[in-house]
């Protein structure tokens, strides 16, 4: 009965298995670096800060437990403003904080005591609600806006901080 036939797709077959395992192999080591590199950019000193808490500080000593004879700390005698510090009066507050054309900072909405601190030179802000939060623009208190406003606004670090 005669002859057999070699199947003329075995050898291209098996050539779209490899291709797809070379592609799911680039697929997963790209995701990894992108998620290292996600985590890797919230280093200390990054300039950036999002604490919860029951009681937000409104003080720049609050939260620490050292008085002043505690003796030499590595923090400066006067520490320093951050350039926006949000913090969350309602039980949900939409947040969105950016660096002009650059990289975006926060786009979530807050929960009631949460905070969040920036310290870029130059920061875009949009606040959904300007009346669910309490915003410090270099250490000083900006107005709050109408409930139920959104605001827009831009923040350039003071020229002594």
């Amino acid at each position: 009965m005669g002859r057999h036939r070699s199947d003329p797709l075995g050898i291209a077959r098996l050539a779209l298995v490899g291709l797809a395992a070379v592609l799911l192999l680039a697929v997963i080591v790209v995701g990894a670096g992108a998620l290292l590199s996600t985590f890797g950019s919230e280093e200390p000193g990054s300039g950036v800060a999002s604490t919860p808490s029951a009681q937000p500080s409104t003080g720049p000593s609050a939260g620490s437990s050292t008085g002043p004879s505690a003796g030499p700390s590595a923090e400066p005698s006067t520490p320093r403003a951050p350039t926006i510090r949000v913090v969350c009066r309602a039980e949900r507050c939409p947040v969105f904080v950016r660096v002009p054309g650059g990289d975006v900072l926060i786009d979530r909405d807050l929960t009631r005591g949460e905070e969040a601190s920036y310290f870029q030179p130059e920061l875009d802000v949009v606040l959904d609600d300007a009346s669910t939060v309490q915003v410090f623009e270099n250490g000083t208190v900006r107005s709050p806006g109408p409930a139920g406003e959104r605001q827009a606004f831009s923040v350039k670090r003071s020229a002594d901080q």
